[in-house]
């Protein structure tokens, strides 16, 4: 009724200003002539006949210009009620709790509905998607994509105070009239275009044979042919089925092309591929393997095939037998069930080991760093470059900021000799040391996160990684020389290798020797776990080179303590689907060994239970860190499942660190995670 109010003022306005006019015009005579002059009298007869004339035409004439306007109004009202009936588009008008007040014919049309019936529903049962919650905070304009059966549409949702319509500046209150206009754009079609051309987009893929030298060297040489032509015909059966157009590049290479819209079925599969050429066997010892790497790109194809080039170094770079998909900065990993093959070639080794000494060439010191709470492995081998780096005539040194226990006897062994004084630098001195004549060296670890002072690597112009582990998601970016080998038992073996390809022979010191030579004992598990023909002959130059096993065996004794934290971590376990071992140990806060250390055992120890394929032992320490060790005797790969928990390692051994998680929250995810990756087929 504020409208009518308002129209009515504006039509007093049309006779009130006539009148004013009228006075003001009476007021400026009768100041000029004086009102007992003749001139006065006539202004005032005239002015007040004039008023009379006014007020009596305002009164005949009112109603009828009222009804003239209401009239107008109302044609004005059909008119549009017309034009919003007829309207091609679906449009609706909705209370603030989605019931649907009025609509249009192509409304009902869209809907299903006969136009006569009135719609009792609310509009998200039209359409799941218009939840009328989402009314009560449209500001401006709304728009949103909903469907309706198989149409999709655009909504373009606005909300209207109808007390504001004839009231400009008045703002919507709590309790006003408000209704929500909703305008419905069928972009059924658009949508159809926009589908068929991501579908059309290209994926470039490349499949490489892991052990392709290593099977055929285990086969009778009559055989090569059919395992071969085996291989190809299920390589390119299984990519015709998604239409991709296939390239055999090399013997164990392929290239491969095919459109986005089957990569669904790829994932959905699983990359049965992997599967069903590992189990081909026509007398091979030693199954075939492959590694498939997939790369979508955002502008062109080109950027695709540099994706896949990414990806199949980082599947190769994991261990192999695995599909690893980047798509932008997205990386997908499946497969990755075995340990993979141990490759009896040392090509990798001579190749990375000449780069290495060129690189070496222009630098005039080298920093070498591991990772974070150093072990036997990663200290031994941040030793191995030392005497690698010195036997090339360059000045090296070794970043450690902590002296933990499970490397204390030997970090002892090297502060008694003068010969090493200044080779141990803390990483506030390593900064300090870092110019365009540094190189950084990185072993152990491939983990920018994990590194001991990971400034260093933006710091560093050149960047060296030797490693063993599988590499994870978080690469370290700025490297200029990388060295990965999941199939090395250490990285001290890695290391060791590389001494028989430089140019000048190193003369290792008996205690560099026994560095070394510890790395490899202690990652192996006493040449237990992840054990090659190479990590035995590694051993055996090392042993040549002064290493000594009794005195090794001295330095990692365990101590009362340990042997008690160790029988915990058996007494506490127990068996998850028969063939998993979960436990957890109590640390001790006196203990000078790192929180790690009694679990690893444990978990170690563990794995001599019988029909265990898999152990996992937790422990809490006072930071409030859970340390989670995870030990596989082959069947499960447990990198895998340490991965669920942003962890890593190798297929074989590898663990995580999950501040402020309790074990019990930790202990029902891990069961959550063992049963849906036992059920996907993932480990």
């Amino acid at each position: 009724m504020s409208g009518s109010r308002g129209v009515r003022s504006k039509i007093k306005y049309l006779i009130l200003v006539p009148i004013l006019l009228a006075v003001a015009l009476l007021a400026i005579c009768i100041m000029n002539f004086g009102i007992e002059s003749r001139e006065a009298v006539i202004t005032i007869v005239v002015v007040a006949v004039y008023i009379l004339v006014v007020i009596v035409a305002y009164l005949r004439l009112a109603p009828m210009v009222k009804a003239t306007m209401v009239d107008y109004s109302l044609e004005q009202g059909k008119v549009q009620k017309e034009l919003l009936h007829g309207l091609a588009v679906p449009y609706a008008l909705l209370d603030t709790d989605g019931k649907v007040l009025w609509a249009n014919a192509m409304f009902y049309k869209t809907i299903g509905v006969n136009e006569k019936k009135f719609l009792q529903r609310r509009i998200d049962s039209y359409f799941p998607e218009l939840d009328p919650a989402l009314f009560e905070d449209v500001e401006g304009e709304l728009k949103m994509d909903v469907r309706y059966n198989d149409r999709r549409f655009n909504a373009m949702i606005r909300r209207v105070d109808l007390s504001t319509v004839f009231e400009d500046n008045k703002q919507e209150k709590k309790g006003d009239d408000v209704v929500i206009v909703m305008y419905l754009f069928d972009v059924t079609n658009e949508r159809r275009l926009e589908k068929e051309a991501y579908d059309q987009k290209l994926f470039a893929g490349l499949v490489y044979i892991d052990n392709y030298d290593e099977v055929m060297n285990s086969l009778e040489e009559v055989k090569h042919s059919i395992l071969t032509a085996l291989v190809d015909r299920k390589i390119n059966m299984y990519l015709s089925n998604i239409d991709a157009i296939v390239k055999h590049l090399e013997n164990d290479k392929y290239l491969f092309v095919f459109r986005q819209k089957y990569i669904k079925t790829l994932q959905d599969d699983r990359f049965s591929l992997l599967d069903a050429v590992k189990n081909l066997n026509v007398g091979n010892e030693i199954p075939m393997t492959l590694s498939i790497g997939i790369g979508a790109g955002n502008e062109s194809f080109t950027d695709a095939f540099e994706n896949a080039k990414i990806a199949i170094g980082l599947a190769l770079g994991r261990g192999g037998d695995q599909v690893a998909l980047k798509n932008g900065e997205q990386v997908t990993y499946f497969g990755g069930k075995s340990a993979g093959t141990e490759k009896t070639t040392r090509v990798k080794a001579r190749v990375k080991a000449q780069a290495f000494e060129e690189l070496l060439e222009n630098k005039e010191r080298v920093i070498i760093m591991a990772h974070k709470r150093p072990d036997a492995d990663a200290f031994g081998s941040a030793v191995g470059i030392y005497r690698l780096v010195t036997t090339l005539g360059r000045k090296a040194f070794i970043v450690l900021d902590e002296d933990t226990e499970a490397i204390r006897p030997l970090i002892n062994s090297f502060k008694g000799n003068n010969f090493y004084g200044d080779m141990i630098i803390s990483s506030g001195r390593a900064l300090s040391m870092v110019d365009a004549n540094t190189m950084l060296v990185v072993c152990d670890v491939n983990r920018p996160s994990m590194t001991e002072c990971e400034e260093l690597l933006s710091l560093a112009s050149t960047v060296v990684v030797f490693d063993h582990h599988r590499q994870s998601h978080e690469p370290i970016e700025n490297a200029t020389l990388s060295y990965i080998e999941p199939f090395a038992s250490s990285a001290c073996e890695m290391i060791t290798e590389m001494f028989q390809y430089i140019s000048v022979k190193p003369k290792i010191r008996p205690v560099e020797a026994d560095a070394m030579y510890s790395g490899i004992l202690i990652d192996t598990d006493n040449f237990l776990n992840k054990t090659g023909v190479r990590t035995f002959e590694a051993a055996s130059y090392l042993r040549k080179s002064g290493a000594d096993i009794t005195r090794v065996r001295k330095m990692f004794r365990s101590s009362l303590e340990s042997m008690k934290e160790r029988a915990q971590g058996i007494s506490n376990a127990e068996m998850y689907m028969g063939c998993f071992a979960i436990s957890y140990v109590t640390a001790d806060p006196d203990s000078k060994d790192a929180p790690t250390v009694p679990v690893a055992k444990a978990a170690n120890e563990l794995l001599n239970v019988e029909n265990v394929k898999a152990s996992f032992v937790v422990t809490e320490a006072e930071n409030g860190t859970l340390y989670v060790s995870a030990r596989s005797i082959g069947d499960v790969n447990v990198q895998l499942v340490m991965e669920r928990f942003n962890g890593g390692g190798h297929a074989n051994v590898a663990g995580a660190q999950l501040p402020g998680v309790t074990k019990e929250d930790f202990f029902q995810e891990l069961r959550r995670t063992l049963k849906e990756m036992t059920a996907e087929g993932s480990i």
